[in-house]
């Protein structure tokens, strides 16, 4: 038998210290590039030297193991990073993939990465990235992903692209990019699977035929770019896509013949606001996979073919303004995963069938001016999904069904302008209804009184109908931005917040009504509401003259307490300082008292400013302590909030932690907070001044929300809970507290603010779980603000409205919007304060799934103000309290 092969000693020697040096060759590479990266956030700290192939394990790194560990991929994506990306790590031989996307890298088009041989993937998308593409690009040989996707890249489509004949996907989305698409680009190009030119407004070019040569492709997205003429012919012969998006172009003509049934595998077939013409294509449902259906917005004409039933995967149905019409399929209802049905501005007719109810996740209709001629279906409050029905201005006739808001996510219901008779049903279970217009129908009898049990409604328009009876008193507790009952017949007086808040124009029409402004003033048998209200500011007076009665006697009770037990108490004391204070708790305790006490204190604690013994100034937030978690836990809570690194995000320097006590200690900021300041004449607060505290207040948001780990909410956005720095520059305080108090207690405490604040969302009334489209709406309400100069809540008797009803009513009266600018701005700067308040409307719209991210806010707010050719620096406060002009 033979004996197996042994390598000499130095052999075996020599070859393990060359994957030691290989393996170190590496390492060094890795730190090479990082040296030439800014790394904000800290991302990359476990970037360092160590054992061999221990960088493996480092953030981002994945690694072959063929024979001796080499790196393969690196992916830091979403890191903050910015500085270079540096062609060092072309020298780890076997790089295949490169992500750094969603960074802040500013800088052209790196082509120094070309060396990197094995290079298969690059992605620089959602960078900062500038200049032009240069014919260069094509010593990208070896790449099958090439992502240049939101970036600054101007200039041509250079053809250089042409010769990367590996390259399987070609993203250029939101860019400058601008001029023709060369067709010679995709001539070799042939194992494309996705092309991503959309959003390159800059873009004047027609389609490239040769796109159609493509046989491979799955995607093509070319919307909302500068894309003209006809869509060619050659597009029949892409039969293995599944996304085909021409949206948002100036395309014209008519759709190739076939083009429905030559696409098979579609999946999502959108050709929306254009100006194509011709007839719906046939065949579109052939495969059976289609799911999204857009034509909307375009010249279309002719019938739709009932064959839509084939779409058995169909969730989303847009054909809205265009001018088809006969009989709306009646398949089309029944479909079982159809979600939206969009049909508006059409000549369709025929009926809404009973088989609407086995539609069973369809969320919105939307029928408005057509010529629909049916009664309104039973089967249309059994669909639990239903969020939105609107068939305005059509011929639908007969009573409402009983049922008709039964859908327990009914937002909206406009069934304006038609033939309806019979009683307004009480709606009852519709607890999320923010909009109900029925005006310009033959309705009958009283206006339900159920309304004013509906906690978000916010427009309802009744005008033009034959309604009987009195407007309910429970009304004006609403936050109604429209509420139109013009031309009925009602009678009997008017709420008081009703008639002052609204134009008189939306009760005209009813001379049985009266109340204070309007032609009748109401005699004793008819009190208003002023005298209501008169009552219940003496009751509330009454009130506080007894809630200061027992805080003073509780005031007495708790200086005996800390005069006579202070000592057992700081016996009973835990603290941790993330930061050295040289203060103790017995200090903490003398110093928080009537002198050191700011205010009146938030919702959730006093707050009292002190001094340390280096002469800096402290915060200190005394939490009631509610023992619902022990020292570790709550030792382990404040650490994960006290390691939040964000400049727009208050420090937290310790915390100390009693029985009955827990006092968070954070950093002093000299200008106080962003409510104060909004209130003093002399707050200085110039536009430029604010629009970057809505900045940086939505970066900091952003940052809880997406970038910290773990993802936190703050739950309690406020003007008073945005502090400033002597440089104007807003912190976050009170944020995310219910992980320190506790979720009863701080759900307690919010439950008692929520009926009289404006910056708690709606939606909060009925559905007590935490989302980000609640701080959403609280920064909203923030902004709103910011651009009227108004304070948020309105309490006075004279002005009850707070600043959201009193924007939407005022937005929603023609040329309103300007009107809410705060008038001490000067007039160049409207245009992007208007700007900003469409973002804050955005912000507070009564459906959450409506508003944007706070990330998406911060970029929106960042546009308004790279166009701004004002001086951008903060006024300052001279020290004898004057404002220098």
């Amino acid at each position: 038998m033979a004996t197996p092969f042994k390598p000499p000693l130095f052999l075996s020697l020599t070859f393990a210290f060359f994957l030691l040096g290989s393996s170190s060759s590496e390492e060094s590479t890795l730190l090479a590039f990082k040296a030439s990266i800014k790394d904000s956030t800290n991302s990359l700290s476990n970037w360092v030297s160590s054992s061999p192939a221990h960088f493996c394990n480092w953030t981002g790194i994945s690694c072959v193991n063929d024979s001796s560990p080499s790196v393969s991929a690196i992916d830091l994506q979403a890191l903050s990073l910015s500085g270079e990306i540096s062609s060092s790590i072309c020298e780890l031989p076997r790089l295949a993939h490169l992500n750094l996307a969603d960074n802040r890298f500013n800088q052209p088009i790196p082509l120094h990465l070309s060396q990197c041989t094995s290079l298969e993937s690059l992605n620089l998308s959602n960078n900062l990235i500038w200049g032009t593409i240069p014919d260069q690009i094509s010593l990208f040989g070896s790449l099958r992903v090439l992502d240049f996707g939101k970036n600054h890249i101007e200039g041509k489509i250079p053809e250089g692209i042409g010769a990367l004949r590996n390259l399987q996907t070609l993203n250029l989305r939101s860019n400058l990019i601008s001029g023709r698409v060369p067709s010679v680009v995709f001539r070799n190009l042939t194992e494309l699977l996705v092309v991503d030119l959309s959003e390159n407004s800059y873009l004047l070019s027609d389609i490239p035929s040769d796109i159609g040569k493509l046989e491979k492709l799955e995607e093509l997205w070319l919307q909302s770019s500068g894309f003209y003429g006809e869509i060619p012919s050659s597009l029949l012969g892409l039969t293995s896509l599944t996304v085909l998006d021409l949206s948002l172009n100036n395309l014209t003509g008519k759709l190739p013949d076939l083009l429905g049934s030559s696409l098979k595998n579609v999946v999502s077939f959108d050709v929306s606001q254009n100006k194509l013409m011709g007839s719906f294509p046939n065949g579109i449902c052939n495969g059976k996979s289609l799911i999204n259906l857009s034509l909307h917005t375009n010249f279309f004409t002719g019938t739709l073919p009932n064959s839509l039933n084939q779409c058995l995967n169909l969730e989303r149905f847009q054909v809205q303004n265009n001018g088809f019409s006969g009989d709306f399929p009646k398949p089309l209802w029944s479909l079982p995963k159809i979600k939206l049905i969009r049909a508006e501005n059409n000549g369709f007719s025929g009926e809404v069938p009973e088989s609407i109810s086995m539609a069973a996740h369809l969320e919105q209709v939307q029928l408005d001016n057509n010529s629909f001629s049916s009664k309104i279906p039973q089967g249309l409050g059994s669909i639990r999904s239903l969020y939105r029905f609107s068939a305005s201005l059509n011929h639908f006739y007969g009573e409402l069904p009983q049922n008709f808001c039964d859908s327990p996510l009914m937002s909206i219901i406009n069934l304006s302008h038609n033939s309806l008779l019979g009683r307004i049903p009480e709606p009852k279970n519709c607890k999320k209804l923010v909009s109900l217009s029925l005006a310009g129908n033959s309705l009958t009898g009283e206006i339900p009184a159920s309304l004013v049990d509906l906690p978000v409604l916010t427009y309802l328009d009744l005008s033009n109908n034959n309604l009987t009876g009195s407007i309910p008193q429970g009304l004006e507790n609403l936050k109604l931005a429209l509420f139109n009952v013009s031309f009925n017949q009602l009678s009997g007086a008017v709420p008081f917040s009703l008639i002052s808040g609204l134009p008189a124009s939306f009760l005209q029409g009813n001379p049985d009504l009266c109340g204070p402004g309007l032609k009748t003033p109401c005699s004793q048998g008819h009190p208003t509401h002023h005298i209501s209200g008169l009552t219940k500011m003496t009751c509330a007076l009454i009130s506080v003259a007894c809630v200061l009665g027992v805080m003073s006697l509780a005031a007495g009770v708790i200086l005996y307490y800390r005069s006579y037990k202070l000592k057992s108490r700081v016996d009973n004391w835990h603290s941790v300082y993330f930061y050295p204070l040289r203060i103790s708790e017995h200090e903490l305790i003398m110093g928080m008292n009537d002198k050191t006490a700011q205010g009146c204190g938030g919702a959730f604690g006093q707050v009292f400013i002190l001094s340390l013994p280096s002469r800096e100034l402290i915060a200190i937030k005394k939490l009631v302590n509610f023992g619902s978690r022990s020292w570790k836990s709550l030792k382990a809570e404040v650490k994960t909030l006290a390691k939040i690194r964000h400049k727009n995000i208050i420090k937290i320097l310790g915390f100390c932690h009693s029985d009955d006590a827990i006092f968070l200690i954070y950093e002093f900021l000299h200008k106080g907070s962003l409510a104060d300041l909004m209130s003093r004449n002399d707050s200085c607060l110039n536009w430029n001044v604010r629009l970057r505290i809505a900045i940086e207040v939505a970066q900091g948001l952003a940052y809880i929300h997406k970038d910290y780990v773990p993802h936190l909410l703050h739950r309690n956005v406020k003007s008073s809970n945005i502090l400033l720095d002597a440089d104007f520059v807003p912190k976050l305080t009170d944020f995310a507290l219910h992980h320190i108090v506790g979720d009863s207690a701080f759900l307690s405490t919010v439950d008692s603010e929520s009926a009289h604040s404006c910056y708690i969302a709606p939606e909060y009334k009925y559905n007590k779980k935490a989302t980000e489209q609640i701080d959403v709406y609280s920064f909203g309400v923030v902004l709103l603000e910011l651009v009227t100069g108004r304070r948020a809540e309105r309490m006075q008797s004279s002005d009850s409205l707070d600043v959201v009803q009193w924007v939407r009513r005022k937005v929603n009266i023609a040329n309103g919007a300007p009107q809410v600018l705060d008038p001490s701005v000067p007039e160049p700067s409207q245009q992007q304060m208007l700007e900003a308040l469409d973002i804050a409307l955005q912000c507070t719209s009564m459906m959450p799934e409506k508003r944007p991210s706070t990330l998406e806010v911060a970029k929106a707010l960042q546009l308004i103000s790279s166009t701004t050719n004002l001086h951008d620096a903060a006024c300052s406060v001279a020290e004898d309290g004057s404002v220098p002009s």
